[in-house]
């Protein structure tokens, strides 16, 4: 699981037009963002999400209850990085749930990463959203998408030692 922070500023990609023509794209920094928690369970490629005003331990906390609700049978093994609100006591605990975290500065490896580069280049390059609600539509829209596609989810987060892990188990 992690989470990813999506707002206002502008990201201006290299795009396809036209030969002679040079693409014009509105630009804009404004500091509005709301940030996305996002897990997937690999063996049924399904996404789990929830989007948040703030990333602290309480909205980590709802979070945590959401994949809990969305997999009521399963025991659950989270791969989390090193934030202090991954951390922190105060984090709802299960007897199915079990917190393991990746080594610090390896971003590579969660798989999650590869969902937040996905939904920045296919839904925010070169766009500009006049408000935040507009960010918050496009996230949902991707995310929803994303997940109605599971060869595409499998594809960016079915890793190699990870597929080689679940045949294991």
């Amino acid at each position: 699981m992690d989470e990813g922070r999506f707002g206002r500023i502008s990201v201006l990609s290299p795009c396809w037009a036209p030969p002679g023509v040079r693409p014009k794209v509105a630009r804009q920094v404004v500091r509005q963002s709301l940030y996305a928690f996002a897990a997937v369970s690999l063996p049924q490629a399904t996404l789990t999400c929830r989007l948040s005003a703030k990333c602290n331990t309480d909205a980590m906390s709802l979070f945590i209850l959401d994949m809990l609700a969305a997999h009521p049978d399963q025991p659950l093994v989270v791969f989390l990085d090193g934030a202090g609100w991954h951390k922190a006591k105060r984090l709802p605990r299960a007897e199915r749930l079990h917190l393991e975290y990746l080594p610090p500065y390896c971003p590579e490896c969660n798989p999650v990463e590869h969902i937040w580069d996905e939904i920045r280049e296919k839904g925010f390059a070169n766009r500009y959203f006049e408000t935040l609600e507009g960010v918050e539509v496009q996230l949902k829209t991707q995310l929803e998408l994303l997940g109605a596609d599971t060869p595409r989810l499998r594809s960016l987060c079915l890793f190699d030692w990870i597929k080689a892990e679940l045949l294991n188990v």
